[in-house]
C-alpha cells in the first residue's frame, strides 16, 4: 500500500467546491483545508504506485485546481 499527501492550490473563490468534490472521490481518505500557499491537503491511500498516479491524475482534473504536490511514502503490512 502506497500512502501520499497532496497538497492543492485552486483557483481564487473554488476552495469550497474543491473539497465538496474532492470528498466524494475514491482514493481521498483524509482531506483538510489550509491557509497559505495551499488550500487543501488530501490524504492518499492507493493499492500501489501506478494507482496513486491515477488517483493523482484524477484529482488534477478537478475544475478549479491550479497546481498540485504530492508526497508519497510506503506502508508494509
Amino acid at each position: 500500500m502506497v500512502i501520499a499527501y497532496v497538497l492543492i492550490s485552486t483557483e481564487p473563490g473554488k476552495e469550497q467546491s474543491v473539497l465538496k468534490t474532492l470528498q466524494m472521490s475514491d482514493g481521498i481518505v483524509e482531506i483538510h483545508p489550509l491557509f497559505g500557499e495551499y488550500d487543501i491537503m488530501a490524504k492518499v491511500e492507493a493499492e500501489g504506485i501506478t494507482h496513486l498516479s491515477e488517483i493523482v491524475e484524477t484529482i488534477r482534473t478537478v475544475d478549479g485546481i491550479k497546481a498540485t504536490k504530492t508526497y508519497t511514502g510506503a506502508v508494509f503490512k
